[in-house]
């Protein structure tokens, strides 16, 4: 297994979220938000296919959001997503100010996984749930 930053293309995005309980999303749709992604971490096989991947957005400093943390279900349990992660916390470390607010949306039953990184899940005594939103479009939400 090969990790590459700033690999993901917008073909490799589609075909790893589609090995997954996720959204579709158009391509130049998926496009334009590779351009605006702060990082990028991309894993392939011996063969040079890729397995995993995962991105980071926000503002580089304050604020990061890790997003569509993906490992093919073959590859799971075989640590692809812990390299996955171990990269993305590295990154944020060298760029996040003191207090910066690190935070991820897990997919269901995922959550164990994230606090062997540090996450907290929500709500909790001190913090209150974590909310999401999809946006329809056409002026609906």
């Amino acid at each position: 297994m090969k990790l590459i930053e700033n690999g993901v293309t917008p073909e490799i995005f589609t075909q790893l979220r589609k090995t997954g309980p996720f959204v579709e999303y158009d391509t130049e749709d998926i496009k334009y938000a590779l351009k605006k992604t702060i990082y990028t971490v991309l894993v392939v096989n011996d063969e040079n296919e890729p397995i995993g991947m995962a991105r980071i957005i926000g503002d580089n400093k304050i604020a990061f959001i890790i997003k569509d943390v993906v490992v093919i279900p073959t590859y799971q349990r075989q640590n692809v997503g812990t390299m996955i992660m171990d990269q993305l916390l590295s990154y944020i470390k060298n760029h996040a100010c003191q207090n910066a607010y690190v935070g991820l949306m897990s997919t269901p039953h995922k959550e164990g996984f994230y606090e062997r990184f540090g996450f907290i899940r929500r709500p909790n005594k001190i913090y209150g749930a974590g909310m999401i939103m999809y946006y329809q479009g056409k002026g609906e939400i």
